[in-house]
């Protein structure tokens, strides 16, 4: 019987070994600007077509390579960094495996130009599926220049694979992100298409963050500097106001080559612990330079996943690292209360506080209470007369007119025994439990199991379509949930979570061509965004146009929202497509979701109605009617409740009856 193994060809073994290397066209950019870094290069230039399936150049002043320099480099495991097995636990270079020209070569037309400054001339190579087209003399530049075109043009089924230009391109900035945070002292640009994405000049390393990151972020940045005989750790993280619900903007250094650890990732949030909410994460960019002894970096094909021989020791000098920047710029733990809106109308915070009035509360008992020496432990006796009047405030308002404390009911017609009480957004309610309220309970328990064919038929409680009664007395708690009484007992709406669910279900109906109006923006609103954050929102747009917004390019990074969905507030366009971004990268780690599912959920948490806003009984009514209107009013998207219903044999037996 004939022998079944076999070697494989070159070509094959390249191609395959690509598949590890190189997943996506950002893939082949970090190998080749690691490659012009590790060249001394102090100007690196990326130039992309096509979303990096057309061409990826990189163009760099580094040393260059010889004429079997140049060859050599498509070899496989051919590196000029690894000498020994000792040099493998001493790597300071971002490449040594040996396996990234190859790899390109394998899965892409190739063409490379080099020279040292020694040279006269340099050598040009032409490369395809492995194999050597070209080899001349050139006159070019000092240092490389290598050009990556029609990548996966030999393996269809990878190409296939590929994302949207969009989405690819979205990576290709995040890889070029990191190697230029990497290097504050190297130039780079990038260049896509026509268009310059970045220009970064070399500068310190708070001027490249400030850079890449935002111009927004140069005051809101504290510096991390430590240094020990074991590690030392240097950079900047945010203050705790520039946290985020995503950790798009965190970035970890060890030895200058980027990593991704969970681990450290938990050691930064642990010393921001109580200075940003639970579900937040803090900016940073730290680098870690160690002895490369102390670590191996040859654990995974990207060498983004490395191991410490003590994580421990790590995470603490970390932690305490960052605790200690906070602490040293006085950044602490501040109070929050909730704040009634309705505080902020109040006379004593909108009208002067005038001479009659300072003089009059210092002439008071307890003014010379708290300024006299040895009285503040004194309570001056209570004129028993002043509490002669404390029933009345529990009793209906016998007359009836226009004073502060009455307003319009419902049906346009004023009501005595109506009162408004800002504590629940200003809605009226009846002080006295009358024979109204007893006949609409009736009313109610009469309609229960009964059919309502103005709504669809759907699986929900049978008191939810008494909601949409006008006689439905509604009131809001906590400016985040309505009380609605039912023939069972009551449920308990959360507003935000209502009208999650509310915004989703007509977002979905946007998308399958039930169009949302658009109101046109009386001053278009100018949006300057970060590259990355830009190539984001391009890659959006035309599912945002379909849904009620009018969003144009406009020139380097920038856009122009020339109209909103008609039930999105105005005036604030510019923060809610930076949240809707926000929200939209919240969501991007979760691959079972499409792109369109992603941005309609966004929309949907981004629109809807916070806790803390007060609404009006018609608004009330309206959300309420509107939720269960829904095909699934009960849950929103992601599953959680909109509403409880606590029922009348519940509450009872909470009082023991």
């Amino acid at each position: 019987m004939a022998d079944i193994i076999n070697l494989l060809p070159d070509n094959i073994a390249n191609q395959i070994a690509a598949g590890e290397v190189i997943q996506r066209p950002a893939s082949a950019v970090k190998e080749l600007l690691e490659n012009a870094v590790d060249a001394g290069a102090t100007e690196i230039k990326l130039i992309i077509q096509d979303a990096g399936k057309t061409l990826i150049q990189v163009i760099d002043n580094g040393k260059g390579m010889s004429e079997t320099d140049a060859r050599m480099c498509f070899e496989r495991h051919a590196t000029s960094k690894i000498r020994n097995i000792d040099d493998l636990f001493h790597i300071k270079t971002m490449g040594f495996r040996g396996e990234a020209l190859a790899s390109i070569a394998a899965v892409a037309q190739v063409e490379l130009k080099s020279k040292r400054a020694e040279d006269e001339a340099g050598t040009y190579i032409e490369i395809e599926n492995s194999m050597v087209k070209v080899q001349e003399p050139v006159a070019t530049t000092n240092g490389t220049s290598i050009a990556m075109k029609n990548l996966f043009f030999n393996v269809p089924a990878r190409r296939n694979f590929l994302k949207s230009n969009a989405a690819e391109m979205r990576h290709i900035v995040d890889e070029f992100m990191r190697v230029a945070l990497a290097f504050p002292d190297v130039f780079f640009s990038l260049t896509s298409g026509n268009q310059q994405v970045f220009h970064l000049e070399k500068g310190s390393l708070k001027q490249r963050i400030v850079q890449v990151l935002g111009q927004h972020y140069n005051a809101r940045l504290v510096t991390v500097q430590e240094k020990t005989d074991y590690l030392n750790i240097y950079g900047f993280v945010g203050k705790p106001d520039t946290a985020k619900k995503t950790r798009g903007d965190q970035y970890f250094f060890v030895n200058n080559r980027f990593i991704k650890s969970n681990y450290l990732n938990h050691a930064v949030n642990s010393a921001f612990k109580e200075l940003i909410p639970a579900d937040s994460f803090p900016l940073y960019a730290l680098f870690i330079d160690l002895d490369p002894s102390q670590l191996d970096i040859n654990v995974h094909p990207t060498k983004q996943e490395i191991k410490f021989e003590d994580e421990k020791i790590v995470y603490a000098f970390v932690q305490a690292a960052v605790k200690h920047a906070l602490a040293q710029f006085s950044i602490t733990p501040t109070l929050e209360f909730d704040l009634d809106p309705n505080i902020q109308k109040l006379d004593a915070l909108n009208k002067p506080f005038t001479d009659d009035k300072k003089d009059a509360a210092l002439s008071s008992g307890l003014a010379k209470d708290f300024t006299n020496k040895n009285s503040a432990h004194f309570i001056q006796p209570t004129d028993k007369t002043e509490l002669r009047h404390w029933k009345d405030f529990y009793e209906p308002n016998s007359q009836s007119g226009s004073g502060d404390n009455t307003r319009q009911t419902s049906t346009g017609g004023s009501s005595a025994n109506e009162t408004t009480n800002p504590a629940y957004g200003g809605f009226s309610f009846n002080a006295q439990k009358d024979e109204k309220f007893e006949s609409l309970l009736d009313k109610l328990k009469k309609q229960d199991g009964g059919s309502d064919t103005s709504m669809p038929a759907h699986n929900y409680t049978p008191f939810a379509k008494q909601l949409v009664d006008d006689n439905a007395l509604l009131f809001q708690l906590h400016f985040a949930y309505i009380v609605a009484p039912t023939s069972r007992g009551f449920m308990l709406i959360h507003q935000q979570l209502a009208h999650e669910r509310i915004l989703y279900e007509r977002y979905v109906g946007a998308a399958h061509g039930k169009s949302i109006p658009t109101q046109r923006s009386l001053f278009p609103v100018t949006l300057q965004l970060s590259p990355s954050d830009a190539v984001l929102l391009q890659e959006l747009t035309a599912d945002l146009n379909q849904l009620g917004y009018q969003i144009e390019p406009f020139g380097n990074n920038a856009f122009v929202v020339q109209g909103t969905p008609a039930d999105v507030s105005t005036g604030n366009e510019k923060l809610a497509i930076e949240n809707l971004l926000e929200q939209y990268k919240h969501f991007s780690s979760d691959l079972k979701f499409s792109r369109r599912e992603k941005l309609i959920r966004s929309l949907a948490w981004q629109n809807a109605i916070k806790p803390g806003t007060p609404l009006a009984l018609d608004e009330m009514r309206a959300l309420t009617t509107d939720l269960f209107k829904c095909s699934q009013p009960n849950v929103t998207a992601g599953g959680n409740p909109t509403y409880i219903e606590f029922k009348k044999d519940y509450l009872e037996q909470l009082f023991k009856r």
